[in-house]
């Protein structure tokens, strides 16, 4: 039986915008309604937060609100990266101060280091600050990609205790678990994989969808702890297409869509990102209905 310190439904959270500005309120309170739904932890300042076009105040600031809101009730993992390490350790040590639980770092992005290179990057994060580090592989995004030898050596430092693996390659949890251990975190990036990535030895996922689903999330993956198998893979299929439409435009503006049709934030992104078009729009208006989130 594996003992991972995370798993289960964490969702990485939006950030709401007001008129240009981050919505300190909108936002502390979407942090209260995730914990009440049932979400198992939360990821601030992620990629779908739009944290490469927050200040380091405003990222500094949205990590203390989840971090002050959540006052310890479910963990808090904080975005931390940067293809900078002397600026992913300044944010690293930010969240050892603020309390988070750990750092999510995602692998250095347009400088393409190779894998000696990220195996340093993440060494010397790690050994900035004490605190839990998740890794972040996202090669759609990041254009390298953390091999699985690399995170096998990286997960015999103390502190790297797991990665979001957002390859979408569903051997690579299993290749991951026999190369590491079965304590070894592994948090799928991608709603649509999570049954399949689980069955093959993850314990969680670090979710978009969970913004606009938290309950249904939270079930689908309690259903699975407790093995009940028919129960998750009816949650499965009622949330697939809404994953799928989710990303049927650049995220995160279809989840903040669902989110704003919920009534819980504004319908607003910063620049270069510009809300959904209609088509996009459509498809998720649909996907809501199918999960039984709106008539």
């Amino acid at each position: 039986m594996s003992n991972p310190l995370f798993k289960g439904s964490i969702v990485a959270l939006i950030t709401p915008f007001k008129d240009g500005k981050v919505d300190e309120k909108a936002f502390a309170n979407f942090v209260n309604w995730q914990i009440e739904q049932g979400t198992h932890g939360l990821v601030p300042v992620g990629t779908t937060g739009e944290t490469p076009t927050l200040s380091h105040e405003e990222h500094r600031r949205v990590v203390e609100i989840c971090i002050e809101v959540a006052a310890k009730r479910v963990p808090v993992i904080a975005g931390c990266g940067s293809n900078s390490t002397e600026e992913a350790i300044g944010l690293f040590k930010f969240a050892k101060e603020a309390g988070a639980d750990a750092g999510l770092v995602v692998a250095p992005y347009y400088n393409k280091p190779n894998q000696e290179g990220l195996y340093q990057h993440f060494k010397a994060i790690h050994d900035s600050a004490d605190l839990p580090l998740v890794l972040y592989n996202v090669p759609g995004r990041t254009i390298v990609d953390i091999s699985v030898e690399t995170v096998a050596r990286l997960a015999k430092l103390k502190n790297i205790v797991g990665i979001k693996d957002a390859t979408a390659d569903l051997v690579r949890p299993v290749a991951t678990r026999l190369a590491t251990s079965p304590d070894f975190c592994q948090l799928s990036g991608e709603d649509g994989t999570i049954l399949a990535f689980m069955a093959q030895g993850g314990h969680g996922c670090i979710s978009v969808t969970g913004n606009a689903a938290p309950k249904l999330c939270s079930e689908f993956h309690e259903a699975w702890m407790e093995g009940d198998l028919a129960t998750a893979q009816e949650i499965n299929d009622r949330l697939m297409p809404l994953h799928q439409a989710l990303f049927c435009d650049t995220s995160p503006g279809p989840v903040k869509y669902a989110v704003a049709k919920l009534g819980l934030i504004e319908e607003e992104l910063r620049l270069p990102l510009v809300n959904t078009h209609e088509v996009a729009r459509a498809q998720v208006d649909t996907a809501m209905r199918i999960a039984g989130l709106s008539n």
